[in-house]
């Protein structure tokens, strides 16, 4: 499986920004569902969302009421709309993709919110 997160960039305190990650597998593989997580400057990856192939959706609280996720099937692409961030919103966003043959990372894009 692999992943290309896109999207990233420079926006301002309040602004919008949406991520894209298009993903691409051979044959034999499941993906069960899909998330975005994300890595500041010396701090751990932690979970922004995920979402699965019925749609479930879970956020992590500090994004919740702000950020979006959703998919389409037919673009085997999953998004993150951004609204309202924050000077703390900014780091490296990952996608992965979770499959019956394990999880899989994309390479991460830069999102940098300035004050």
């Amino acid at each position: 499986v692999q992943l290309q997160a896109s999207g990233g960039g420079l926006v301002q305190a309040g602004g919008s920004l949406r991520l894209s990650c298009v993903a691409s597998s051979g044959a034999g593989f499941n993906i069960y569902a899909m998330g975005w997580y994300r890595q500041a400057p010396g701090k751990s990856r932690e979970l922004v969302g995920t979402i699965t192939t019925e749609e479930r959706i879970n956020y992590a609280d500090s994004v919740k009421g702000r950020f979006t996720i959703s998919r389409d099937n037919a673009k085997n692409t999953i998004y993150l709309q951004m609204n309202s961030v924050k000077p703390e919103d900014t780091a490296v966003y990952y996608c992965n993709a979770f499959t019956q043959r394990g999880t899989y990372w994309g390479k991460g894009t830069q999102v940098t919110v300035s004050s």
